[in-house]
Formats: C-alpha cells, structure tokens, sequence
C-alpha cells in the first residue's frame, strides 16, 4: 500500500506480497543509517599557515567528524621558509600539534608524545625535519632519530636540506665507535636494532643503548623520534621492543614522535607507545594489559573510539593521499588438472611423512614432542604456501602481459625469495647450480634430514642399534619419495618470474638475496651474483629502482627488503609515468608490511594512481593467507585512521574467519561431523559419493590432519594440507556456517556493521508500508515497541563526546543492557553541518542510557530525522507513482542536554 501520513491518500486495493518483501520489512529499519563514503577531504581546520599541500589529501570521515583542540603553540620557522612552500601547510599543522602536545607533562612526570599517523605520501619525512628544525631553533640542538635502515640516514639528511635546514649535522650511529662520545649538537641517526648492539671488544661490554644515554643525559629535552615506529611493535617479547620502552623511561623529559602510517595494526602493538597516555595513573586504564582487555574485548568499535579520541586529545593526527583512480580488486585463479595432481600428490605424501614421525617418535618413545611438532606444522605450512603461490605464477604473467600491451608497467609483491634453499643447493654441489630450484622440496628436505626424530633427542639413551636402523631406513624411505616428488614440483617462484619476463635485463629486482638462478642465451642455467661491476650489493636495489623509474626496465619485484624507503610511483619528475599495476602474488604476513608495500606505488605528485590486484587461488586454503591480511587492514584501519574500511580491506574483508563468527562455525562443524550434534546447515552440494562419504571423509580429516579442538588459525593453516577436492568442499562447509551465523546475528541486532552515517542518499525514492502495519499489527508493536514503519519523522538516540575518558562505565551499561559488548559507532551530521560521532542507543534502551549517563561528562544528544515539510506539496503526491521526497537532512532537538 502506497501511503502518506501527510496526506488523506486512500490506499490502493491489497496486493500479493512476496515472502522476501515480508521478510525484509521485519527486519531493522536501517534506511537512514547506511554506510557512507569512507574519506573526507582534508583541510586543516584550525591552522592557517603554510601552502596547500600539491596533492589532494583525505581524512577518514570517522576522523573528519571529531575536532582537533584549540592551537595555543606559536611557531619558530621562519616565515621565509613556510613561504617557500617547503612545508606544507598539512606538513606545519602537523608540527604545531607535536610541538604543542609536548608541552604537556603526564601524571607519571613524563612528557606528553605525539602520533603521526599519516600515509604514505603525505610527507612523513619532512614533517619529522621540521619538528626537528623547531626545536633546534628553541636551543634544543640535540635529537635522536629511529628508523628502519642506516641508509634511510641520506634521507633524513635530504629531508632537512629541502626544509632549508641543511645545516643541522646527521650523524649515524653505526659509524661510531662503542667508546666514543658523538658530537655536542645535531642528529643521531640509529636504527632500532642497534638499540640492542653490544661490544665485548677490550674485555669491557659497552653497549649503544648506554652510547646514547650518555651523550643525552637524563635531563635530556630534545626530540626522539621513532620513524616507522611499526618496527618496535610487540615490546614485551622482543629485546628491541624492551629496549624502545626503556629509552623512554629513562629520558622522561623527551619530547617523543611516533611516526608510521602503520602504527599499530592491533591494539597489542601500541604497548611501545607509553608516552600517549592512554593508560597509566589519571586514565582510566591502570596499565596497558588493561586497555588491551577492554578494547579487544569490545572489538573494532572501541578501536575506532580510541583513534577518535586521540585526535581530539591532541596527540594524534592521521591524512592520506587521496585514493582517488586508485583500484583494488581480488583475481581468483583456477587451478588446471596437471597441477592439481601435483599438489595432491604432495597432500598425499605430507599425510604419510605425518605417520611416518609418529611411528618414529613412538618407536624412540619421545617423552617430550613440542619442538618436533612445532617444527613439522611449520615446514607444513611453509610448503603449500609456496605450492599456492606458485599456482599462481601462470597467470600473473599473463595478466602483467596486457597490462604492459596497454602501456602500462608492472610492480609484483614478494615477501620470501627461496635463497635460503638455493644457498642450500649450492652448498651440496660445492657452489655449481645447473637448473632452478625448487622452494618447496627444499622445507620439505629440510625438515626430515634436520628435524625427524631420532636417537639424540631421546632423554635417555639405551642400546639399540636395530631400532637405529629402522629409524634411519625410515628417514632414508621418505627422504626418496620427496626426491621423486621434488621433479615435478614448481621452481622458485621469484627466479621462474624473472625468466618468464624475459630475464635480468628486463626485470628491476628489489629484494634482500644477494644472487639468483638464470638462464644463459644459449638456454643453460647458471648461479651469479646480483652484485654488479662498481656496485655492492647493498646499492644494487637504488640501481635497480632508477633503472624502472627511468624507464630502462617496465618490471619491478619488490620483496620487503624494498618495502620501506624506495618510491616506485609515476611521478611527475621521472621518465616512466606509465600507470602502476601493483600485483600482489604473495600476501602479506601482517598489514603492517602490506602497507608499506602499497605505499612504494601510491604517492605524492604522481601522474596516475596505481592499480592494485591481488591473486587469489581457488585453493580454499589460501584463504589462510588472504583471511590474515584481511584482520590486519581491518584492525589497522581502525586504529590509525579511526575507520575500520579506511585501507580500503572491503574486497577482502570477506576472506575474513579469524574472529568469533569463524570459531563458532568452526566449533559447529567439529560437533556435526563427530555425530554431537545436530547441524541446521547442510553439508556442501556434489561431494563424489553423497553426504554420507562427505562425513566420512570428514571425520578422518578431523583425527589426522585436525583435532577437536582445533582452533581457527590452526585449521586454516591444516586444511592446506589436503587433497583440492577435500579442502574446497571443507572449507565451503565451513564458510556455509560462517555466513549462516552472520546473518543469524543480524536479524537478531547483534552483528557488528561498522560506522554507520546518517546521510544516506535518497532522491526521488517513495516508501511502502504494509497493510497490518498501518493496522496496527505490526510486529514492533505487539512487541511493546514503538513501530517507525513509513514514518516521515524518525528519532534516533545516541552518546557523543570522549568516551574513552568514562569507558569502564559506557561498557557496563552496553552489557547491561544489551548483553552484548557490541558498540555501534553512528556518524551524522546536523542541519548546521556540525559533525558528530557516538555510540548509536537502541530506542528500547534510551530511557535506561539518559538515567545511566547523569553522572558521565558527555553530551547525550537526542537526535531526530525529518524532511523539509514546507516542500512537500499533496498535489506532487497525486501525480507521481511513488511519493517523491527531499534528500533526508538532519537536525538536533535538545543540541546542549
């Protein structure tokens, strides 16, 4: 029925609804509340100095929605250098906002730390320079700064030299001797392993974390800054973390600068970042394990509030380049027959070797059996990961062919290169190669000839020269069959591309290896040096990274040794601006490299912006892979830029199963196949041999490859190991219970749906409501609940302000009344374009949040949804099929309760 509550419309004669239409009309009126575009562009909002920055730069619309605080610091940069246009003026915000974040003392009497979130591109480099050049110029003449790689200190010098400050010294730490005292002023540039370097020499062990307290005293008040700031992730577990954390406790008077466009891809990885005051003594957060508890507890909405509110507190500010002509798109890749025998053939022999261990281990009666098992799952995984990569090798080609044919060039995305086995092979033929390696056979090797049990590892040794034997005819049986299997398996991925592309002189190789395997013109295979006349090793990558940005080479492999500190965009001062398709054939262990790899082709002044493609087999357990990345970009984009779809992990996001919904299905699969339970899902369509023999199949997986308690990333990792057939109908059982669960949670309000923004667009689009509805039978009604179905005018409640600041009393109250530690984040913007972002309350539960929120220092702002009434005319209504109505816009009733 097509109706009007403005109107004395009478409705039209009943029409047969489909099932569908009556099942979407139940569900959650969302119509106002959809996602909406992820950036905004960027301007800063309270500085007025400085040039506009050459490109155009956004901000998370999450992030856009919060203001930054009052500026209160007065700048020391000449005035001829911001005119100059050196720093620009997103560049000279950022560096008011640390200059002035550092001035503050924490309660712990260390000096207040600034974030700088912002992508690549934007200018990380020069913003770093020009804190520095403030604080020289305030008499602060000493500074230390952190990176990734001594030679990113030619940078650092660089940066300072355009910023018209090429008179403040760089010294590298690394060229100091242990004993010595650097210079009275300039910079120090380390890097983050040298935190951690030691000398024995003269029989005294001097170390460079001592170095450095030294030459800066303990009262020291100059700058550290630590770029790239990713790298010093994980501070508990790692010496170099222990050591970051250190440094800043002992100088607590040191203006500090984290800078990453990947600075924390979990909440765990923030644990370096002390300085922030997010927890400690004053915040509501007694210590960091605390503040992990909470925010991983709630999830990806309590991520999004803390970005918010630190931006709001002053101690953090995150922009990007604008993905604007930017692309993202996932490529499946079939799998042809002679490959697919290939990879069973492997499955098959990877669930013997499995027996084979176990008798091995049984027959020497290995007590303790954690190493050897950590040590097999491992080789597992490291060998199909190489086997679903070179899956895709084929394709790749092809696709980077027509790129070329278009005029475009190519940037292929490698994390290993396989020298280690090549090193291997070379060794056991005294330093001769004649044919391509393969990666595979090689972990495979390794494993059995380094790690199958044997006498050594028992703890007690006794006589038994015949059981030595068996165990060494075991050893020797498998060693054979890799041997055998080993001539059909696929080469080394990163030397078979090369010669597929045409070889050396046609391909720009940026990786870590010092030599590789190629092919000679007469067609035989030889081992040389990446190492060139004039050039050492450590130089050949820049070499080879002018030779494709001028234009000599249209190829480029970049492995992570090349993802920090090398520009590969089309940029406008180079010769080869042809458009970059960067195909990513081995996904990223963690997001953190997968951004930095991005970034080596999205960048400032570029001609065109790149293309990004990532292959994907129809191997289902590659997903593992794709599932890992996906986490990553999703947490990462909600922790340094404030939304979680902000790394633009949409085409990804549905490889996604490390999280809750993933061990439940997980957990529902287990107890189905076992017989515990009775399943709602059924098991996946056309399984040779039916239903019957896809359980039983299923059950001998479990009490092999699997167990009952398997966790997630376990059985992603495992199911690899399966023949194609097996692990695709699995996985797809999996994912059918995966999706059932989603949608379960959503028609039940309970699905976690991301920012949310109220400005959906609606143009020239009516309504329906139905019949019972308009009778007051609607389902929210008998419910108790008010109905809004058709309604021109629609409430909406929601809790604004710094959260983070009552965050243990919002959580109780999410608990308490929704049972759920769900936080749905809306963003909306008023009819006087004020932006606000909150906590989204349920009508249900409004009441209950204005009597719980009394005492909380936020707004609680009751926001309502309506049309420009004094345009909508009842004649428009007569003469159109459906009502036509005005954009939604938005207003606040009670702005200041």
């Amino acid at each position: 029925v097509l109706c009007s509550l403005l109107t004395n419309c009478s409705p039209a004669p009943r029409t047969q609804t489909q099932p569908e239409e009556e099942e979407d009309a139940e569900e959650e009126e969302t119509e106002e509340l959809g996602h909406v575009d992820t950036y905004a562009e960027y301007k800063p909002s309270k500085s007025t100095i400085g040039i506009s920055h050459p490109d155009i730069v956004v901000e998370t619309n999450t992030l856009s929605s919060v203001p930054p605080p009052d500026i209160t610091y007065t700048l020391s940069i000449p005035q001829s250098t911001i005119n100059s246009g050196s720093l620009s003026a997103l560049q000279l915000e950022a560096i008011i906002y640390a200059c002035q974040q550092h001035e503050v003392i924490l309660q712990n009497n260390q000096r207040a730390g600034f974030l700088i979130g912002d992508g690549a591109g934007v200018g990380k480099g020069r913003t770093v320079a020009g804190i520095i050049l403030e604080n020289y110029l305030k008499g602060r003449k000493k500074a230390l700064w952190f990176s990734i790689s001594n030679d990113l200190k030619f940078d650092a010098e660089r940066d300072l030299k355009d910023i018209d400050a090429p008179n403040i010294p760089v010294h590298a730490l690394n060229k100091i001797k242990y004993g010595d005292t650097a210079t009275s002023e300039g910079v120090l540039f380390a890097t983050y392993s040298a935190l951690i370097g030691e000398s024995q020499a003269g029989g005294q062990r001097r170390t460079r974390i001592k170095q450095i307290l030294d030459w800066f005293k303990p009262d020291f008040d100059g700058v550290i800054i630590f770029d790239e700031c990713h790298k010093a992730k994980n501070a508990t577990s790692t010496k170099m973390g222990k050591a970051v954390l250190d440094l800043q406790n002992k100088l607590p008077r040191a203006r500090v600068v984290y800078a990453s466009a990947t600075g924390a891809s979990e909440p765990k990885n923030m644990i370096y970042m002390s300085r922030l005051g997010i927890w400690g003594e004053g915040t509501p957060f007694r210590t960091f394990e605390d503040f992990l508890h909470t925010i991983e507890k709630r999830g990806v909405g309590a991520m999004e509030i803390v970005a918010m509110d630190m931006k709001v507190s002053g101690m953090y500010i995150a922009r990007q380049l604008s993905f604007s002509g930017v692309s993202f798109h996932v490529e499946e890749i079939g799998l042809d027959t002679d490959f697919k025998l290939v990879y069973n053939k492997a499955a098959k022999l990877w669930a013997e070797a499995l027996q084979v261990f176990m008798r091995a281990a049984d027959e020497l009666g290995l007590v303790s059996r954690k190493s050897l098992w950590g040590q097999f799952w491992s080789s597992h995984q490291r060998f199909f990961k190489y086997l679903c990569i070179a899956a895709k090798v084929r394709c790749l080609v092809e696709l980077a062919q027509k790129e070329l044919q278009a005029g475009k060039c190519i940037v292929v995305g490698l994390q290993s290169t396989g020298e280690s086995r090549t090193r291997e092979v070379l060794d056991e033929n005294d330093g001769h190669l004649d044919r391509f390696v393969s990666a595979a056979e090689g972990v495979f090797q390794s494993l059995v000839t380094k790690h199958f049990p044997s006498e050594k590892q028992r703890r007690e040794k006794a006589p038994g020269n015949k059981r030595k034997r068996k165990i060494e005819e075991m050893k020797h049986c498998l060693l054979n069959k890799i041997s055998e299997l080993g001539k059909v398996l696929p080469l080394n991925t990163l030397d078979e591309l090369i010669d597929k592309f045409g070889g050396p002189d046609k391909v720009s190789e940026m990786t870590g290896r010092k030599g590789r395997v190629v092919r000679r013109p007469d067609g035989s295979v030889r081992y040389e040096s990446r190492a060139e006349q004039g050039l050492t090793i450590d130089h050949i990558n820049l070499k080879e990274k002018d030779r494709f940005m001028g234009g000599e080479k249209l190829v480029a492999i970049i492995s992570e040794a090349a993802s920090s500190g090398i520009s590969l965009q089309a940029d406008k001062r180079i010769k080869n601006q042809k458009r970059r398709v960067h195909m990513t054939l081995e996904l990223p262990w963690s997001a953190d490299r997968a951004i930095q790899q991005f970034g080596r082709t999205h960048r400032s002044n570029q001609v065109t912006a790149p293309e990004y493609i990532f292959l994907i087999s129809e191997l289902a357990g590659e997903r593992r892979f794709a599932s890992i990345v996906a986490k990553r970009l999703e947490s990462l984009g909600a922790l340094t830029h404030g939304d979680r779809r902000a790394t633009e992990s949409r085409d990804l996001s549905k490889y996604n199963f490390e999280n809750k919904y993933g061990t439940k299905a997980l957990d529902k699969i287990t107890k189905a196949i076992l017989g515990h339970i009775e399943n709602k899902v059924p098991p996946p369509k056309g399984y040779p041999g039916g239903e019957a023999i896809f359980f039983r199949v299923a059950i001998t997986v479990l009490c092999s490859v699997l167990n009952t308690d398997c966790s997630i990333t376990k059985f992603l990792n495992r199911i690899l190991g399966l023949e194609v057939h097996k692990q695709n109908y699995l996985f797809q059982y999996f994912t059918d219970n995966f999706d059932y669960l989603i949608e379960k949670d959503k028609k039940e309000g309970k699905y976690d749906m991301g920012i949310l923004g109220t400005e959906a667009k609606t143009q020239n689009v009516g309504f329906y409501l139905k019949e019972q509805d308009l009778n007051g039978k609607c389902k929210k009604i008998e419910e108790g609940n008010e109905c809004l179905q058709g309604m021109r005018l629609r409430q909406y409640h929601m809790l604004c302000g710094a959260l983070l600041r009552v965050w243990k009393r919002v959580s109780d109250v999410v608990s308490d009344i929704n049972n759920t530690s769900i936080l749905q984040i809306v963003r909306l913007r008023t009819k006087q374009h004020n932006k606000q972002v909150g906590k989204y309350i349920p009508p249900a539960s409004s009441d209950v949040w204005l009597t719980s929120t009394v005492h909380l220092s936020t707004s609680f702002q009751n926001i309502s949804l309506g049309d420009n009434r004094n345009k909508l005319y009842p004649s428009r209504l007569y003469n159109t099929t459906l009502m036509r109505c005005d954009p939604l816009e938005v207003f606040a009733i009670h702005p200041d309760t």
